[in-house]
């Protein structure tokens, strides 16, 4: 019973750690050379969690928007076997870089970079079984479209799991539920606290 309370308090203890860094550089997206901080674990948004609503599995092909240095790229991309694929999109190159540096290190062959903005995918309609972002959706300027170009590339019944941690781009539950709506995505269930969530949204059945 005393789990919950002391999850709170570690997330609250580690939100004014994040917000004290933010506010010492306010920029999105995140620098590369504070990339060292990326791949410290936040409370509640674990791989556990995340997989339980991602489900990737083999021959999949999934879609991670903000890879950041690697830390969920790692642990999704070994899940889709060697006939997946992980398509990792980031704005910096530096960050691409690293990542498949450490996936070689790791012998992980299933991770794709592509330099582009979450505003304008390069990829095809409906081709993705399922995408995720962590921590990254509040750095994006418009993250309305990027929503909708999320809705485009995924999948009929296709699965979007949005991570939001308390830092200074934070979206609330309510706004990321507003969002979503806008873009034609339907909010299925939460895991976590409002301070450390993970979202499961799917795309809308078309209109008649």
């Amino acid at each position: 019973m005393r789990a919950a309370p002391l999850a709170i308090a570690a997330a609250g203890a580690i939100a004014v750690g994040s917000c004290a860094a933010a506010a010492l550089t306010d920029q999105a997206p995140y620098p590369y050379a504070q990339r060292h901080l990326l791949d410290l674990p936040l409370p509640l948004l674990t791989g556990r969690r995340l997989d339980v609503l991602l489900q990737p599995g083999p021959g999949q092909r999934v879609l991670e928007i903000g890879p950041g240095t690697g830390l969920q790229s790692l642990h999704v991309a070994p899940q889709l076997g060697a006939g997946g694929e992980l398509a990792v999109v980031d704005v910096q190159q530096q960050m691409l870089d690293h990542v498949m540096a450490r996936a070689g290190r790791r012998s992980i062959g299933t991770i794709s970079p592509h330099l582009a903005s979450a505003e304008a995918l390069p990829f095809p309609d409906d081709c993705f079984d399922a995408a995720y972002l962590v921590t990254v959706l509040g750095e994006i300027p418009r993250p309305a479209v990027a929503l909708a170009e999320l809705r485009r590339v995924l999948k009929p019944g296709g699965r979007l799991v949005i991570g939001e941690f308390a830092d200074r781009h934070h979206l609330t539950l309510t706004t990321l539920v507003r969002l979503a709506n806008e873009a034609g995505l339907h909010f299925r269930r939460r895991t976590g606290i409002p301070l450390a969530y993970y979202a499961l949204l799917t795309p809308c059945p078309p209109g008649p």
